[in-house]
């Protein structure tokens, strides 16, 4: 008899990685396929589940510092954004603040390099 075995994702509410890269070497904007008007100074990455939500923190992000989002992903939850560090920065630390505080999620703490 075949045992049948039913798989199920149930994603948490969680923000898992938020990172920047303070001074990223330019080659990593040719494999994000940024275009020169999304090529600043520094890179804002963060993943977060339900993956939908990547949707809402991008717009916080552009709202809270003006970054340019590079890359929003609503099935992975990814988001990738430029800007100045200070914007970058800024734009992170709003989205870990309202995603604690608003949405009740688990945060991780920001990093960098």
């Amino acid at each position: 008899m075949k045992q049948r075995i039913i798989q199920e994702s149930v994603p948490g509410r969680q923000l898992t990685l938020a990172h920047i890269i303070a001074n990223p070497d330019p080659s990593l904007y040719a494999n994000l396929q940024a275009t020169d008007t999304v090529i600043q100074s520094a890179i804002g990455i963060l993943t977060i589940t339900p993956p939908e939500t990547a949707i809402i923190i991008a717009d916080i992000a552009i709202k809270s510092a003006g970054v340019t989002a590079v890359s929003v992903d609503r099935v992975s939850g990814s988001l990738i954004v430029t800007g100045t560090v200070s914007e970058v920065e800024a734009a992170i630390h709003a989205i870990l603040n309202y995603v604690d505080t608003k949405l009740n999620f688990e945060v991780c703490e920001l990093t960098k390099t």
